[in-house]
Order: structure tokens, then sequence, then C-alpha cells
């Protein structure tokens, strides 16, 4: 299972409708998570990391993450995050 990383130019966002999308905010902390459904989110500020079993993915301010359904990770969130997400 891949957790895809991509630098989206505006066009796309807007395309998207990102800044329609509810907004998460999350503090420095690590933690597990399991998607029972596929989540896009695009990164407005901070740093994180997950750790899938494929390995560890690193992703920041301007990315755009997908995270597919069924995946289980561990979060470790190196500056604290805020971000656009959308889920299914």
């Amino acid at each position: 299972m891949e957790v895809k990383v991509e630098q989206p130019n505006q066009e796309k966002l807007d395309e998207l409708g990102v800044k329609n999308w509810p907004i998460w905010e999350k503090e420095v902390s690590e933690f597990d998570w399991s998607y029972d459904q596929k989540e896009t989110c695009y990164i407005l500020e901070g740093k994180a990391e997950v750790e899938t079993p494929d390995g560890k993915v690193s992703f920041g301010k301007g990315d755009l993450v997908t995270f597919p359904a069924g995946l289980d990770c561990k979060w470790k969130i190196l500056e604290d995050v805020k971000k656009h997400y959308i889920l299914g």
C-alpha cells in the first residue's frame, strides 16, 4: 500500500476544491492510525512522516498526500500540522 506524495500546482488544487475541504490540526506527537477509507490531504503548515509496512514517507507544507484505504501506519508529527482533508 503506497502513500502518494505530490507537489500540486494551483490549477490542480482548484480542480480538487481543496479550499472547501475541512481542516485538521495536530501538535507535535506520535500515534498509530488506520485508514478505513482513502484520505487525500493538502498540507498547509508543518512537517510529518508516516511509517508504513513499506517504509517511511515524509511530507510537509505544500504537499498533496493520498493515503490508501486499509493502510495501518504510525504518524510522527515533527512540526505542528494543519491540513485540508477529504475522505473517500
